[in-house]
Protein backbone atom coordinates (compact mmCIF):
# COMPACT_ATOMS: atom_id res chain seq x y z
CA UNK A 1 0.00 0.00 0.00
CA UNK A 2 2.82 2.40 -0.87
CA UNK A 3 0.36 4.84 -2.49
CA UNK A 4 -2.04 5.06 0.44
CA UNK A 5 -3.37 8.62 0.72
CA UNK A 6 -2.15 9.47 -2.79
CA UNK A 7 -4.32 10.50 -5.75
CA UNK A 8 -3.69 9.56 -9.38
CA UNK A 9 -5.39 10.55 -12.63
CA UNK A 10 -5.18 8.00 -15.44
CA UNK A 11 -6.24 9.25 -18.86
CA UNK A 12 -7.60 6.59 -21.17
CA UNK A 13 -8.15 4.60 -18.00
CA UNK A 14 -11.23 2.69 -19.14
CA UNK A 15 -9.43 0.04 -21.18
CA UNK A 16 -6.11 -1.58 -22.00
CA UNK A 17 -2.93 -0.27 -20.42
CA UNK A 18 -4.83 2.58 -18.76
CA UNK A 19 -7.22 0.17 -17.06
CA UNK A 20 -4.28 -1.94 -15.89
CA UNK A 21 -2.69 1.21 -14.41
CA UNK A 22 -5.93 2.07 -12.62
CA UNK A 23 -6.10 -1.40 -11.11
CA UNK A 24 -2.42 -1.44 -10.11
CA UNK A 25 -2.50 1.93 -8.37
CA UNK A 26 -5.77 1.08 -6.63
CA UNK A 27 -4.30 -2.18 -5.32
CA UNK A 28 -1.43 -0.17 -3.86
CA UNK A 29 -3.83 2.14 -2.01
CA UNK A 30 -4.15 5.11 -4.36
CA UNK A 31 -7.38 7.01 -4.91
CA UNK A 32 -7.94 6.82 -8.66
CA UNK A 33 -9.58 9.22 -11.11
CA UNK A 34 -10.38 7.52 -14.41
CA UNK A 35 -10.43 10.08 -17.23
CA UNK A 36 -11.85 8.76 -20.49
CA UNK A 37 -14.41 9.47 -23.21
CA UNK A 38 -15.99 6.01 -22.77
CA UNK A 39 -18.41 6.62 -19.93
CA UNK A 40 -19.81 3.09 -19.74
CA UNK A 41 -16.44 1.36 -19.61
CA UNK A 42 -14.97 3.99 -17.29
CA UNK A 43 -17.81 3.80 -14.80
CA UNK A 44 -17.53 0.01 -14.82
CA UNK A 45 -13.84 0.17 -13.94
CA UNK A 46 -14.52 2.70 -11.16
CA UNK A 47 -17.29 0.52 -9.74
CA UNK A 48 -15.03 -2.54 -9.74
CA UNK A 49 -12.42 -0.60 -7.75
CA UNK A 50 -15.02 0.56 -5.23
CA UNK A 51 -16.45 -2.95 -4.94
CA UNK A 52 -12.98 -4.18 -3.99
CA UNK A 53 -12.78 -1.57 -1.22
CA UNK A 54 -10.83 1.09 -3.06
CA UNK A 55 -11.59 4.70 -3.92
CA UNK A 56 -12.25 5.64 -7.52
CA UNK A 57 -14.30 7.98 -9.62
CA UNK A 58 -14.89 8.32 -13.34
CA UNK A 59 -14.63 11.63 -15.11
CA UNK A 60 -15.64 11.99 -18.75
CA UNK A 61 -12.76 13.85 -20.34
CA UNK A 62 -11.66 14.68 -23.86
CA UNK A 63 -7.97 15.45 -23.37
CA UNK A 64 -7.96 17.72 -26.43
CA UNK A 65 -10.33 20.13 -24.67
CA UNK A 66 -8.69 22.44 -22.16
CA UNK A 67 -11.88 22.89 -20.12
CA UNK A 68 -12.36 19.11 -19.81
CA UNK A 69 -8.77 18.77 -18.67
CA UNK A 70 -9.02 21.56 -16.12
CA UNK A 71 -12.29 20.20 -14.76
CA UNK A 72 -10.82 16.71 -14.43
CA UNK A 73 -7.92 17.97 -12.34
CA UNK A 74 -10.30 20.03 -10.23
CA UNK A 75 -12.59 17.03 -9.75
CA UNK A 76 -9.66 15.01 -8.41
CA UNK A 77 -8.74 17.77 -5.96
CA UNK A 78 -12.36 18.34 -4.92
CA UNK A 79 -12.87 14.63 -4.27
CA UNK A 80 -9.56 13.71 -2.66
CA UNK A 81 -7.91 16.99 -1.64
CA UNK A 82 -4.76 16.64 -3.74
CA UNK A 83 -3.15 15.28 -6.89
CA UNK A 84 0.03 13.25 -6.66
CA UNK A 85 0.40 11.36 -9.93
CA UNK A 86 -0.69 11.63 -13.55
CA UNK A 87 -0.55 8.79 -16.06
CA UNK A 88 -0.89 10.37 -19.51
CA UNK A 89 -2.13 7.29 -21.32
CA UNK A 90 -4.92 8.43 -23.69
CA UNK A 91 -4.02 7.73 -27.29
CA UNK A 92 -5.41 6.81 -30.70
CA UNK A 93 -4.09 5.50 -34.02
CA UNK A 94 -4.98 6.02 -37.66
CA UNK A 95 -3.56 3.87 -40.44
CA UNK A 96 -2.99 5.44 -43.84
CA UNK A 97 -0.20 5.56 -46.39
CA UNK A 98 1.89 8.73 -46.22
CA UNK A 99 0.81 9.80 -49.70
CA UNK A 100 -2.88 9.29 -48.89
CA UNK A 101 -3.08 10.57 -45.29
CA UNK A 102 -5.67 13.28 -44.73
CA UNK A 103 -4.70 16.43 -42.88
CA UNK A 104 -7.71 16.05 -40.58
CA UNK A 105 -6.60 12.58 -39.47
CA UNK A 106 -3.04 13.77 -38.88
CA UNK A 107 -4.34 16.62 -36.72
CA UNK A 108 -6.76 14.36 -34.83
CA UNK A 109 -4.11 11.87 -33.75
CA UNK A 110 -1.60 14.54 -32.74
CA UNK A 111 -4.32 16.41 -30.88
CA UNK A 112 -5.07 13.41 -28.65
CA UNK A 113 -1.63 11.84 -28.33
CA UNK A 114 0.57 14.93 -28.04
CA UNK A 115 -1.51 18.03 -27.40
CA UNK A 116 -3.66 16.08 -24.92
CA UNK A 117 -0.57 15.02 -22.98
CA UNK A 118 0.61 18.64 -22.92
CA UNK A 119 -2.73 20.01 -21.71
CA UNK A 120 -3.20 17.38 -19.05
CA UNK A 121 0.44 17.51 -18.00
CA UNK A 122 0.35 21.29 -17.65
CA UNK A 123 -2.87 21.31 -15.64
CA UNK A 124 -1.68 18.52 -13.35
CA UNK A 125 1.74 20.13 -12.91
CA UNK A 126 0.21 23.45 -11.91
CA UNK A 127 -1.69 21.67 -9.14
CA UNK A 128 1.40 19.76 -8.05
CA UNK A 129 3.51 22.94 -7.98
CA UNK A 130 0.90 24.66 -5.81
CA UNK A 131 1.06 21.72 -3.41
CA UNK A 132 4.87 21.87 -3.29
CA UNK A 133 4.74 25.59 -2.57
CA UNK A 134 2.33 24.80 0.27
CA UNK A 135 4.93 22.49 1.77
CA UNK A 136 3.63 19.16 0.47
CA UNK A 137 5.56 16.38 -1.24
CA UNK A 138 6.17 16.68 -4.99
CA UNK A 139 4.32 14.46 -7.42
CA UNK A 140 5.23 12.51 -10.55
CA UNK A 141 4.00 12.29 -14.14
CA UNK A 142 4.29 9.35 -16.53
CA UNK A 143 3.69 9.78 -20.27
CA UNK A 144 2.77 6.69 -22.30
CA UNK A 145 5.08 6.68 -25.31
CA UNK A 146 5.93 3.74 -27.60
CA UNK A 147 8.81 1.97 -29.29
CA UNK A 148 7.45 3.78 -32.34
CA UNK A 149 8.83 7.00 -30.92
CA UNK A 150 12.15 5.58 -32.17
CA UNK A 151 11.08 3.15 -34.87
CA UNK A 152 8.80 4.05 -37.76
CA UNK A 153 5.81 2.44 -39.46
CA UNK A 154 5.06 3.73 -42.95
CA UNK A 155 1.27 3.61 -42.58
CA UNK A 156 1.17 5.02 -39.03
CA UNK A 157 2.47 8.50 -39.75
CA UNK A 158 0.67 10.60 -37.10
CA UNK A 159 1.04 7.96 -34.40
CA UNK A 160 4.80 7.64 -34.78
CA UNK A 161 5.22 11.40 -35.05
CA UNK A 162 3.12 11.97 -31.94
CA UNK A 163 5.11 9.47 -29.88
CA UNK A 164 8.41 10.98 -30.97
CA UNK A 165 7.08 14.36 -29.89
CA UNK A 166 5.89 12.86 -26.60
CA UNK A 167 9.40 11.72 -25.76
CA UNK A 168 10.68 15.26 -26.27
CA UNK A 169 7.75 16.68 -24.29
CA UNK A 170 8.74 14.33 -21.46
CA UNK A 171 12.27 15.74 -21.42
CA UNK A 172 11.08 19.34 -21.52
CA UNK A 173 8.57 18.77 -18.71
CA UNK A 174 11.21 16.99 -16.62
CA UNK A 175 13.59 19.94 -16.89
CA UNK A 176 10.89 22.54 -16.27
CA UNK A 177 9.52 20.78 -13.20
CA UNK A 178 12.79 19.58 -11.66
CA UNK A 179 13.15 22.73 -9.50
CA UNK A 180 9.93 21.68 -7.76
CA UNK A 181 11.04 18.09 -7.29
CA UNK A 182 8.32 16.85 -9.67
CA UNK A 183 9.59 13.97 -11.79
CA UNK A 184 8.44 13.27 -15.36
CA UNK A 185 9.20 10.06 -17.22
CA UNK A 186 7.80 8.00 -20.07
CA UNK A 187 7.19 4.35 -20.87
CA UNK A 188 7.69 2.99 -24.38
CA UNK A 189 5.70 -0.24 -24.72
CA UNK A 190 6.35 -2.67 -27.53
CA UNK A 191 3.70 -5.20 -28.56
CA UNK A 192 1.18 -5.34 -25.70
CA UNK A 193 -2.03 -7.37 -25.73
CA UNK A 194 -4.58 -4.55 -25.93
CA UNK A 195 -7.44 -3.82 -28.31
CA UNK A 196 -4.96 -2.16 -30.68
CA UNK A 197 -3.23 -5.53 -31.04
CA UNK A 198 -6.35 -7.70 -30.93
CA UNK A 199 -5.73 -9.13 -34.43
CA UNK A 200 -2.76 -11.19 -33.25
CA UNK A 201 -5.03 -13.24 -31.02
CA UNK A 202 -6.85 -14.71 -34.04
CA UNK A 203 -4.57 -14.07 -37.01
CA UNK A 204 -1.69 -16.55 -37.07
CA UNK A 205 0.26 -14.62 -39.70
CA UNK A 206 0.00 -11.38 -37.71
CA UNK A 207 1.04 -13.18 -34.53
CA UNK A 208 4.12 -14.70 -36.13
CA UNK A 209 5.10 -11.32 -37.56
CA UNK A 210 4.94 -9.71 -34.12
CA UNK A 211 6.84 -12.53 -32.44
CA UNK A 212 9.53 -12.55 -35.14
CA UNK A 213 10.66 -9.13 -33.94
CA UNK A 214 10.35 -9.93 -30.22
CA UNK A 215 13.37 -11.75 -28.75
CA UNK A 216 11.54 -12.72 -25.56
CA UNK A 217 9.12 -14.65 -27.75
CA UNK A 218 5.82 -13.43 -26.37
CA UNK A 219 3.43 -10.50 -26.39
CA UNK A 220 3.44 -8.30 -23.30
CA UNK A 221 0.59 -7.86 -20.83
CA UNK A 222 -0.89 -4.46 -19.89
CA UNK A 223 -0.12 -5.30 -16.26
CA UNK A 224 3.59 -5.33 -17.06
CA UNK A 225 3.37 -1.73 -18.25
CA UNK A 226 1.31 -0.75 -15.21
CA UNK A 227 4.06 -2.16 -12.98
CA UNK A 228 6.58 0.21 -14.59
CA UNK A 229 4.21 3.16 -14.13
CA UNK A 230 3.91 2.30 -10.45
CA UNK A 231 7.69 2.06 -10.12
CA UNK A 232 8.22 5.44 -11.79
CA UNK A 233 5.76 7.10 -9.41
CA UNK A 234 7.25 5.44 -6.34
CA UNK A 235 10.14 6.47 -4.13
CA UNK A 236 12.14 3.64 -5.68
CA UNK A 237 12.49 5.94 -8.73
CA UNK A 238 13.20 9.08 -6.71
CA UNK A 239 16.28 9.98 -8.79
CA UNK A 240 14.79 9.12 -12.19
CA UNK A 241 13.44 11.91 -14.38
CA UNK A 242 13.41 12.78 -18.08
CA UNK A 243 13.77 9.13 -19.09
CA UNK A 244 11.81 6.69 -21.25
CA UNK A 245 11.79 3.04 -20.19
CA UNK A 246 11.19 0.75 -23.15
CA UNK A 247 9.28 -2.42 -22.30
CA UNK A 248 9.39 -4.20 -25.64
CA UNK A 249 10.61 -7.76 -25.12
CA UNK A 250 13.97 -6.83 -26.65
CA UNK A 251 12.62 -5.38 -29.89
CA UNK A 252 14.64 -2.15 -30.04
CA UNK A 253 18.11 -3.76 -29.89
CA UNK A 254 17.15 -6.31 -32.59
CA UNK A 255 18.53 -5.79 -36.12
CA UNK A 256 17.30 -9.11 -37.51
CA UNK A 257 14.33 -11.42 -36.96
CA UNK A 258 13.97 -14.38 -34.61
CA UNK A 259 12.10 -17.64 -35.03
CA UNK A 260 8.74 -17.35 -33.22
CA UNK A 261 8.22 -19.82 -30.38
CA UNK A 262 4.64 -20.94 -30.89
Amino acid sequence: MRFAGKTVIVTGGAKGIGKACVQRFAREGARVVIADIDEEAGEAVAESIRAAGGEALFRECDVTRRLDVRNTVQAAVDAYGRLDFLINNAGIVHAADFLELNEEDFDRVLSVNLKGAFLMGQAAARQMVAQVEAGEAPGAIVNMSSVNAVLAIANQVPYTVSKGGLNQLTRVMALALAPYGIRVNAIGPGSIMTEMLAAVATDETARRKVLSRTPLGRIGDPEEIAAIAAFLCSEDASYVTGQCIYADGGRLPLNYTVEPKM
